[in-house]
């Protein structure tokens, strides 16, 4: 949280609040206020002809729904030498070792410059879902008569994952710090598109046949999955 956002033709907004960024687009049609849970800030988007006047009073019109998401937002974590960090869907704790990175038990021992920990870390994790999902979704798409083109990872923060007409899957790569479980339902929902690119009963049929624990997996990552996005 910051201090009071201050617009210098209308003064301050609330005390306090979220650290706003304001963007400018020309495709805009409306003044649209977004959480941003990856920074805990707010994304305020203006249309052309508006005025940071009407953004301001969004902002003051909003007060209320931006005090509860930053309440109910988690804390963020820090990847750091003794930190917890869940891989898999278990907490780890991260620490500063000789030697490759490396997961041990419940231990994810980083070596090198103790300086890059942070990246050989966020690596580590990139690695290992890559490492997971990549095997995970070709041997889903052979169950279903289809090719996987290719599987792309990256840092995404409102798709768990997509699929192209082309076959290219793109997952988050944070995935890999959730449940086996639940990383099988977002490959199988991905891979069940490479059948029908839509989500009609003949889609969610075929992916109830993929994954029996769909009901599941979708609740928890609509309740823990925005702590993924707040990792790092």
């Amino acid at each position: 949280m910051t201090g009071p956002v201050t617009d210098p033709a209308t003064g301050p907004v609330a005390d306090p609040v979220p650290a706003v960024v304001w963007r400018r687009s020309m495709r805009a049609r409306r003044i649209s206020l977004r959480f941003d849970v990856r920074s805990g800030g707010l994304v305020l988007t203006l249309p052309p002809r508006a005025t940071r006047a009407a953004g301001q009073a969004l902002l003051r019109d909003s007060a209320n729904w931006i005090a509860a998401r930053a309440a109910a937002l988690p804390a963020s974590v820090v990847l750091a030498d003794g930190a917890w960090v869940p891989v898999h869907g278990v907490r780890r704790q991260i620490v500063q070792a000789r030697g490759l990175t490396r997961l041990d038990g419940d231990t994810l021992y980083v070596g090198g410059d103790p300086a890059c920990l942070t990246r050989r870390v966020t690596d580590w994790l990139r690695a290992e879902a890559a490492r997971t999902l990549g095997p995970m979704a070709h041997a889903r798409a052979a169950q279903v008569g289809r090719a996987v083109l290719r599987v792309v990872l990256r840092d995404t923060r409102t798709r768990w994952g997509s699929c192209t007409g082309a076959g290219v899957l793109m997952f988050s790569w944070r995935l890999v710090m959730a449940p086996p479980w639940v990383q099988e339902y977002v490959v199988a929902h991905e891979v069940a598109h490479r059948v029908h690119m839509h989500h009609g009963p003949a889609f969610w049929a075929l992916l109830d046949g993929l994954c029996a624990d769909r009901a599941a997996a979708e609740a928890w990552l609509a309740g823990e999955g925005v702590g993924l996005l707040r990792v790092g």
